[in-house]
């Protein structure tokens, strides 16, 4: 088995030869500190954990319930701030895990992760935008890229990346994604899961107009209990997440090579 060492050092070379020193902007070993801040709404948990991880020590365990009585959303996230703008190109990684007993059917919408800035002072209907997102739908995976304007909203344009893979409840997985992030027709986004490529587009906007800075957001929100309603008999939700990084290749953001 190659050390982590030496699969980092074959992860630096770029797809013409030459050598891309490996750069990690951000990494968390599924512990509290590090991050910028958390979203827990309503009856919602973020809570560092032992006793289920991925690798080392620690994981991160979040939680969301359902309440028949909260109008609101159901985040259980935790931020980190100024991850990418439009022009970056990066990697992003994480590890997470379902809990045991998930519930896939009735088919729900349930977001794993995301990339979100603020546009309060566009004094647009939205305030918070995501860009891409990762999130599974019953038991499949899916991904998006956004781009157009950001006000007005009728002016967003979606590209979804959808059935990609199955998840399997009580198991681990792995993520990494690969972004050049444009508004114009010149970016490109790839994503992995356990290893496996499972899409990669190219010459494509990948990025709204505006350039300011989006956050990376790793946690359960529950987005189909708000949008289009509670379904199933499974009000708590369980997802645990460890080994969080951003970098400049494949190895920084693979959770098996740091």
């Amino acid at each position: 088995m190659l050390s982590h060492a030496l699969t980092r050092a074959l992860c630096a070379l770029s797809v013409g030869g030459a050598a891309v020193q490996a750069s990690q902007s951000f990494s968390n070993t599924g512990v509290m500190s590090g991050w910028d801040s958390y979203t827990h709404e309503n009856k919602g948990t973020v809570q560092e954990v032992t006793n289920v991880v991925y690798k080392g020590s620690t994981a991160l365990k979040m939680t969301q319930v359902y309440d028949p009585n909260y109008s609101g959303r159901y985040h259980s996230e935790a931020v980190k701030n100024n991850v990418y703008k439009k022009g970056d190109t990066g990697f992003y990684g994480f590890a997470f895990r379902l809990q045991e007993d998930w519930q896939f059917s009735p088919s729900g919408s349930y977001n794993l992760a995301q990339f979100i800035a603020d546009f309060t002072d566009l004094g647009c209907e939205e305030t918070y935008m995501p860009s891409t997102l990762i999130w599974i739908e019953g038991n499949q995976l899916a991904t998006r890229v956004k781009y157009g304007n950001v006000c007005p909203t009728s002016q967003q344009q979606i590209r979804s990346f959808t059935n990609l893979a199955t998840v399997t409840a009580g198991a681990w997985h792995r993520v990494e994604l690969q972004v050049d992030w444009q508004s114009d027709s010149t970016g490109y986004f790839k994503m992995w899961f356990d290893g496996v490529k499972v899409t990669e587009t190219y010459n494509i906007p990948t990025n709204v107009g505006d350039g300011r800075a989006f956050e990376f957001r790793v946690g359960l929100y529950a987005n189909g209990w708000h949008d289009s309603g509670y379904t199933g008999s499974q009000p708590t939700r369980q997802v645990w997440y460890d080994q969080i990084a951003a970098g400049t290749v494949f190895a920084d953001a693979n959770p098996d090579a740091w």
